[in-house]
């Protein structure tokens, strides 16, 4: 099964950037996060939307 929820330095590994430039990309609203307890977790879905949009 496909992880829908990855950490932030997960997010950042997957995309090739910093932590800061995931916190950066989440303020623009270009990633979407969830809070479970006290973890930050962004969703696979926006990072793929992301993704695919920088290709078009």
């Amino acid at each position: 099964m496909e992880k829908l929820l990855v950490s932030i330095i997960e997010a950042g590994e997957l995309l090739g950037v910093g932590r800061s430039s995931v916190y950066g990309l989440m303020n623009d609203g270009k990633l979407e996060s969830r809070t479970i307890g006290r973890r930050r977790l962004i969703t696979t879905a926006s990072i793929k939307k992301l993704v695919n949009q920088e290709e078009e």
